[in-house]
């Protein structure tokens, strides 16, 4: 049961002043914005409040200036390319609190766009400081908060807001919180994990959380060797954290009361150096050698976990398989991901991925654009999968 508003539920804003949240945190290189995506994914939104007559003021913070000024940093630099992306005009406003940022916002026209200035240029900001809060709040009539990936930081312009002024979740964060609601709040059973990545100590409430949640658990990437040590494995050079075996078989000790099956490779690849296209071999994980490293999943445990997720409903995915920046130590991540796209465009798997590498990663299979939803926040993703409440949802529930 959705438990927030959302753009629907806003009623007649025409002339109204709309403070939405986005994320404009965009890379640079050279000056220029060297990844659109999430300019793209704000567009939904902001051309549809424009376009019902709304005063669009967006929010953003724009990396981390610690609550000074730092024209480096500024969102101006963000206003040209992103009035190319919306295909309408955009004003920068340069506060986004106070006399100036007034005497601008009521210069606006309906169906106007703005952007006001990073809003992390104050230390409030970062602190959720009530005055702070108050202030923006001034500039307008609604909140609406777009920004899932911000979601799990309690500040002014995520969550502070949303409790001085009407608010609502913009049309990102609803397909965000939706996906998520289909994935682990209400999901078909049986659910399937796929949880990788380099080490276990960074995702350690993951799949604590995890293993009471979905039925498969598939465990990767170089934090499956501690699982495999655990076990008794002598995983030879690989990446390991032998200090964590005690943790790792707990986990496996917790999932097996839960009845939830944890899946670890049983044939890997292996190799003497971290390096593109060294010499290697598959073996059994009982025949890694001490001067081997496992560097991905072998072909055989990658098809019988393709089998798996034939069985499934439901996959939430965090995290590479193995090496996959590196060929050809990224074989297990594309053939289980282009399994993975198959079953959701077949219909028969609802499939719901985030985290950097793992965008990354899906991107690199060629199968991003297949998956159910994928969502581009890293640390929200991870709260969120981790089990913790995300205090920008939160203070979205009417």
């Amino acid at each position: 049961m959705r438990k927030f508003k959302t753009l629907d539920d806003t009623g007649n804003i025409a002339g109204k002043r709309v403070l939405v949240r986005e994320d404009l945190n965009v890379p640079m290189a050279d000056g220029k914005v060297s990844d659109d995506t999430r300019l793209r994914a704000t567009l939904a939104t902001v051309t549809e409040l424009a376009d019902k007559g709304a005063i669009v003021l967006i929010l953003a913070h724009f990396g981390r200036p610690k609550g000074k000024i730092d024209p480096q940093m500024s969102l101006a630099l963000i206003t040209r390319p992103y009035q190319a992306v919306l295909g309408r005009e955009v004003q920068f406003i340069p506060d986004c609190q106070g006399e100036t940022a007034e005497a601008a916002v009521t210069a606006l026209n309906p169906g106007d766009v703005a952007i006001l200035e990073n809003t992390r240029f104050h230390a409030g900001e970062e602190k959720n400081d009530p005055a702070l809060a108050d202030a923006m709040a001034k500039l307008g009539d609604l909140y609406v908060n777009d920004a899932f990936s911000a979601a799990h930081r309690a500040h002014v312009s995520t969550e502070g807001l949303a409790h001085r002024l009407p608010s609502f979740a913009g049309r990102a964060m609803e397909a965000e919180l939706d996906a998520l609601d289909k994935a682990l709040g209400n999901p078909e059973h049986p659910v399937a994990a796929v949880v990788g990545g380099a080490k276990v100590s960074t995702k350690l409430d993951v799949l604590k959380q995890m293993v009471t949640k979905v039925d498969h658990l598939i465990i990767g990437g170089g934090m499956a060797n501690t699982f495999l040590a655990a076990r008794g494995v002598d995983v030879g050079k690989s990446l390991c954290e032998h200090d964590l075996t005690d943790t790792a078989e707990a986990i496996l000790d917790a999932a097996e009361k839960a009845d939830c099956t944890v899946h670890l490779p049983y044939d890997v690849v292996v190799a003497k150096e971290f390096a593109a296209n060294p010499p290697t071999r598959t073996v059994n994980v009982h025949e890694v050698a001490a001067d081997e490293m496992i560097l991905d999943v072998g072909p055989a445990a990658t098809e019988a976990l393709g089998d798996v997720l034939k069985t499934c409903r439901t996959l939430v995915w965090n995290g590479p398989m193995g090496a996959f920046e590196i060929a050809p130590f990224d074989a297990a991540t594309v053939a289980l991901a282009q399994t993975a796209a198959a079953l959701t465009k077949e219909g028969s798997l609802v499939s719901v991925a985030g985290g950097g590498d793992t965008v990354a990663a899906l991107n690199h299979a060629g199968v991003a654009a297949d998956f159910t939803f994928v969502s581009t926040a890293g640390g929200a993703f991870l709260e969120w999968m981790e089990g913790k409440e995300l205090p920008g949802v939160k203070a979205l529930e009417a």
